[in-house]
């Protein structure tokens, strides 16, 4: 299983599947957040499997 957090709040998804799709079963819009592992920013085509924890980041921008 895949624990994601994403503002405060802890999901768990199966896993073997993409950031992309993660973003997606959230109900998010892949512009609008940043992926992070172990620490790292991952893009959006990174495979995880069975087992990981990810952290969602929102996007903020401006002018």
């Amino acid at each position: 299983m895949i624990k994601v957090s994403f503002k405060g709040a802890e999901h768990t998804l199966e896993g073997n599947t993409t950031v992309r799709k993660i973003i997606a079963a959230l109900g998010l819009n892949p512009e609008s957040v940043l992926a992070m592992r172990d620490g790292k920013l991952i893009v959006n085509e990174t495979f995880i499997g069975k087992e990981a924890e990810i952290r969602l980041i929102s996007v903020v921008s401006g002018g």
